[in-house]
This record gives structure tokens, sequence and C-alpha cells, in this order.
């Protein structure tokens, strides 16, 4: 029986030539690394580690790993590994060179990076036992605190794309996590989402990390999550934050409690942002490859648009649909059509159910459902693309349903391009100003769902007839001047937010809270050490009480 969180490094191995013994040389960039830390429901852990090698040219092969662990509590049974997909067997207890007290040596065998190439390498802990401790803040809560791998600076170099996710137990609610150490010269508050099995997860990423630096990260969670006997007690030295074996490494992580206050202030500050950004990480996650055929308002959520104007685009959109009649502006009510049109979006049928509600807080909170179903639509649809290719490819399509506009040579063809294209114009970030731009100076004429937008609609309030050239005869067309058209059109989305939703930021922090919950801080930090010396892994778990870690390196 192990423990499971762990931690794994390049082995530095000696290589033996007839009649000679010749010192391996080993220089490598650690491109990638991807950690992800399964707080099961049964209290054990288990870590999946995926690294990208690039080895030098003049270099040793990359040829074994050591994977030190931070105590001995871990099931050797469940540890699997392959190299570019291609697994490997030799994992031993036995072979194991590493500085720390346990570990396992990983053998690539013939599967070696060569000088000059790049490997893959992954490795699969299931079973680590022991390995949450008491929240020495909170008595309901259980703590732990992981250091991904690291490595000796005399053998690696450059930069690292690192990043480590956290999965919490089944069941642990958005609200409930709470996360108390972050790298101090990182963006300290981790992004929150959901798995694929549907838990909640904390992930840190800098993209300029580097592969000889501990890194230490960590969280707590309700310890009814896992059975009480999973969650152990900080022995005296962990309670004086000093880990016996390794001194050094106790006092490197009471380090974090000056540095703590710190990540106390960036979140803060960071907190006000977040409770508008309302769209799950893992869409931010790169896939390949354009997702076409999302609708102007899902493109919206996808380019995280306030949600006073994602509502007021569905707003047009029933109404155009003969779906709604915009009978009080202020305040905002609809007659519904009965029966519905067919063809609505399902955003859109629930828009008209929350506008069925005679309670305005009733309807704020059906219309915050709409805002969380339609977000995970998005984010299920965004599975495998690009978002990056994807938010250039929609952008686009804003930039090209304004040229139409503005090519338009007279107000008949302007107002029609501008009623065929208005969801998408409104994604423009300078929409408001760029509407008063083009339509200002000329008349404006209203398409013919005006009349149901706009309850004083009349003819007698609009401007004079103009006739349509290339008739032959003085077709009339209702119309207003550009001027007010322009402000009505922008209005509506201020009119949308106070009559409506009320405070914005309010609004949107209650579907944040489901959809991208803000992580809570906690104001100790929270770490055991397992043994072992520096250049190695690095796993603890516990509260109040000094990290060190396991494993050292051949």
């Amino acid at each position: 029986m192990k423990s499971r969180l762990f931690a794994l490094t390049l082995v530095l191995l000696l290589v033996l030539l007839p009649g000679s013994v010749l010192a391996a040389t080993y220089s490598f960039s650690l491109d990638q690394e991807t950690v992800h830390v399964f707080w099961n429901e049964d209290g054990t852990a288990s870590i999946d580690y995926v690294f990208v090698f690039s080895n030098d040219n003049s270099a040793s092969a990359i040829d074994f790993v050591d994977v030190g662990l931070p105590n001995s509590n871990f099931e050797v049974s469940t540890i699997f590994a392959d190299v570019n997909g291609r697994t490997i067997s030799n994992i031993s207890e036995s072979d194991y060179q590493g500085n720390g007290n346990s570990g396992v040596a990983v053998g690539l065998g013939s599967y070696a990076i060569p000088p000059g190439q790049t490997g893959q390498v992954h490795v699969f802990i299931g079973t680590i036992h022991r390995m949450l401790r008491n929240d020495s803040k909170d008595s309901n809560y259980a703590s732990g605190v992981f250091s991904p791998t690291w490595f000796g600076s005399e053998y690696t170099h450059g930069t690292t794309n690192l990043t480590v996710t956290y999965h919490f137990p089944p069941g642990v609610q958005p609200d409930e996590p709470r996360w108390h150490n972050s790298p101090s010269d990182w963006v300290t508050e981790p992004t929150t989402g959901f798995d694929d099995k549907g838990r909640i997860t904390y992930t840190w990423a800098n993209a300029q990390a580097n592969g000889y630096t501990q890194y230490t990260f960590g969280a707590s969670f309700p310890r009814k999550y896992v059975p009480a006997s999973a969650v152990a007690s900080p022995s005296i030295f962990e309670m004086l934050g000093i880990a016996p074996e390794d001194v050094i490494g106790g006092l490197f992580c009471l380090g974090f409690i000056g540095l703590f206050g710190l990540s106390i202030f960036a979140s803060i500050r960071g907190v006000q942002k977040r409770r508008l950004q309302y769209l799950p990480p893992k869409i931010a996650i790169e896939g390949h490859g354009i997702k076409r055929g999302l609708t102007a308002v899902e493109a919206a959520i996808l380019m995280e648009q306030p949600l006073d104007k994602t509502l007021t685009m569905i707003l047009f959109s029933v109404i155009k649909k003969d779906a709604a009649i915009v009978v009080s502006r202020d305040p905002l009510k609809l007659q519904l059509t009965q029966p519905l049109p067919e063809g609505l979006q399902p955003y859109e049928t629930q828009f008209l159910e929350a506008f069925s509600k005679d309670s305005q807080a009733a309807r704020r909170s059906a219309l915050q459902d709409m805002t969380i179903d339609l977000v995970k639509t998005v984010s299920n649809k965004m599975k495998g693309f690009s978002r990056k290719e994807t938010l250039a490819y929609y952008r686009d399509i804003v930039q090209r349903a304004w040229g139409q506009v503005e090519a338009a040579d007279t107000p008949e063809v302007k107002s029609q391009k501008y009623d065929e294209v208005m969801e998408w114009t409104m994604l423009d970030r300078d929409y408001d100003d760029r509407t008063r731009r083009v339509f200002t100076g000329g008349p404006v004429f209203v398409p013919i769902w005006w009349g149901h937008y706009d309850p004083t609609f009349s003819h007698g309030s609009l401007g004079a007839p103009v006739s349509t050239s290339g008739t032959g005869g003085g077709i009339s067309l209702p119309h207003l001047p550009g001027s007010d058209f322009a402000a009505s059109m922008v209005n509506g989305v201020q009119n949308f937010s106070g009559n409506v939703i009320g405070n914005l930021t309010d609004f949107t922090s209650k579907i944040t809270n489901k959809t991208n919950p803000v992580p809570v801080s906690t104001s100790s930090g929270r770490s055991y050490r397992s043994g072992g010396g520096g250049g190695c892994a690095c796993a603890c778990a516990c509260a109040g009480c000094a990290c060190a870690c396991a494993g050292g390196g051949r």
C-alpha cells in the first residue's frame, strides 16, 4: 500500500560500456508538464502525469524516469506508464535511485528518448493512501497540498508549460472548495470548472514556468465527502511546521505563510473581475479547427459578452420570429404568441417561459437558469474545437456584417442589410458608437417587426413618406430619423438591464457561481512533507505544517 500524491523526476543513469564506465550526460528541456490530481471519494488520491521532453542533440538518451513518492502507502500494482502511447512495464521499487525514501523507477527501455528528439512520458499512479490532513482553519474540512515533479537545473533548461488540475470528490458543490496555496509568481488564483464526470476542478496554469523550480498548490474541501478514516491528523512535526526528514524543505514551505498575504490581496482584486467571467475554463482548453454553425447568441456566450447585451439579442430574436410583442418597455412586459411558432432555439423557449412569470424575482431566476443551460450548451459544442480559431472566425463575421451595412448605397438598402445581420453587429464591442455613426444623418426604414418591439410605434410618429427609387411611383415606407433609431437600439440594452435583471454584476455572479465558480481563499498554508531532498517531486497534504518532497533522481 502506498500513498497518492507523488513526484516524478528524470533518472540520471550511469551507462556501462565494455571495458570502461562513462557518466551519462543529461540535458533536456521540459516543454510541457500536465498533472491531474484526483481526490477520490474513498479518501485515496490518484495522480496522472504527462511530460513532454525535448532531448538535446549532445545529451545521453533519456532512458529512465524516477518517480519519487511522498510516502510508502502507494499500491505499485496501480501504476501504469507509456511513452508516446506505447505501454511500458518496467516499473520497479527496487531500482528506484532517487534521493527520497520512497518511489519507483520507470524504465523506458526500447522507447528511450534519443538525443535530438522529443518524447511524451505518461505515468499514472492509481492509489495513494493517507494523503489528506485536517484543515487547520476549519475542522469540517480536509486539506491537500501538492508539488509536481521538478528536475535539477543542471539537467533541464528553458520554459515549461505547466498545468496542475485538482479534481475534487464527487458531490462537492461549486462554492465549497477553498484554495490556499499557489505559486507566488503566478496568477495565484486557480480557475474553476467541471471535468467530464461533472466533478469540480481547480486549475493552475503557467506557460512560462520552468522544470527546475518547486511549485506548491493546495486546496481544501468538506471532509464529509470522504471517509473520516482517510483524513489523518498531523504529527507534532507537521503541527510545528517542521519535517524531521528535511528541515530545509520545511523552511521552504513556511515561507508561504508570508507570501500568502500577497495571494489574498491578489484574489480580492480578481474576484470582482471574475464575477463577470461566466465561461467555464474548460472551453479554453485548445482543440483543433473552427466550430461553425453557432448562432449569434451562442457566439456572444463564447465571446463572454455582457449578459444584458446577450439577453437583449434574444429579445430581438423572439420578436423577429413573431414569438412575442413588447407591450411595455418600462417595466419590460411581453405578450407571448400562443401557440409559439416552430423553429425556436431552446434558449428562446426558456426566455419566453421566464417572461411568463409574474414575479420579477422568479423571472430573474429563470433567466439565470436559461443562461446557465446556454453556457453548458456552448461548452459542449466547443469540445474538440479551438476557441482561439473559433473566436477569430466569428469576429470576422461581425466585421463583415458591419461592412455590408456601411457599404450600402441607399438608406433602403442599408436598413435592409442591417435587419438581416443585426444580431451579429451587436457582438461588436464598439456596437454603441458604431451604431450611432452608421445611422446618424439620414432616415432609417424600420423593419416590419419594429412595431412589436416599440409599443409607441405609429405612422403618425414617423417621418414624412419617402418614395423608393426604381418603383415608378410613391411607395411610402415607414421610417425614423437615423439618430432616433440608433438611440432606440443602443438604449435597448440599458433598458433591459435596468428593468429586468437589475444589477448586472449581481445577476452575472450567480451564473458564474455555477458555471465558473470563484475559488474561496483561506488564510493558512497547509502542507505536509514526507521526506527526500531537492531536485525531486513533492506531494503533501495537511494543514498548518511544513512541506517537503520525495525522491531524488538518477
